[in-house]
């Protein structure tokens, strides 16, 4: 597995023209996503915790200028914090998508122009540049909008290039409802969905769960994507 300069390197270099994307696995749920000159970073985690089956790949000096970083949830392997406030620092050109109620927390914790910090909810959508963003709730575990506000901790995203369309569930179960939402896209290219289950003893442990390998086969066969 490639890593470091020489990943960087051919992310850097790829370009496969119009009508492709080019992905490449990050570990976790993390992946960068390239159409053309732009490149996309879903969930990327770039911090060294211990614990970690993958290593990361690169450090937050190889994101490049001009790229948009997605983040699903605020959790450390989701919304990389430190990896976060770095890039912030190093590329004030880097555009960063949030769930919107995380937006404000996250603008004074990571010191992050706010112009740069993009939020959004349950089916709302944005345009940056050339990439049509859209919020799907994520149920990580339970669908849990927030009492007050009606807004979502958890998101998955929708995204559109190219005249392509990619899902990045972010952790999610399936919920009454996911499937219909995601039906108002007639084709994916590409879904992302965890695997990793959940389970009794691993919630009473604080281990919130996701779909199980079998539910993510279900509903990439009702989607029926390009690749899952």
């Amino acid at each position: 597995m490639k890593s470091g300069k020489e990943l960087i390197k051919e992310i850097k270099l790829t370009d496969r023209g119009d009508g492709y994307l080019t992905v490449w696995w990050l570990g976790q749920h993390s992946f960068a996503v390239k159409h053309k000159e732009t490149l996309l970073w879903l969930d990327p985690f770039l911090t060294p915790l211990s614990g970690r089956r993958v290593p990361p790949l690169l450090t937050p000096d190889d994101i490049p200028a001009g790229s948009i970083i997605f983040g699903s949830h605020d959790h450390a392997d989701h919304i990389d914090r430190p990896a976060w406030e770095h890039i912030s620092e190093i590329r004030t050109d880097v555009t960063f998508v949030v769930p919107d109620i995380l937006r404000q927390r996250l603008i004074s914790d990571l010191h992050i122009t706010p112009e740069v910090l993009i939020g959004l909810d349950d089916l709302t959508q944005k345009t940056i540049d050339n990439v049509s963003v859209t919020g799907i709730a994520a149920a990580h575990e339970l669908l849990t909008p927030d009492p007050a506000t009606g807004q979502h901790h958890y998101l998955g995203f929708v995204i559109e290039i190219g005249g392509m369309t990619i899902y990045h569930s972010g952790d999610t179960c399936i919920y009454e409802g996911l499937e219909t939402k995601l039906k108002r896209w007639p084709f994916f290219d590409a879904v992302f969905l965890p695997i990793n289950g959940r389970d009794a003893k691993r919630l009473k442990s604080g281990c919130i769960g996701n779909m199980t390998y079998q539910e993510a086969a279900d509903l990439a066969g009702a989607l029926r994507p390009g690749i899952t």
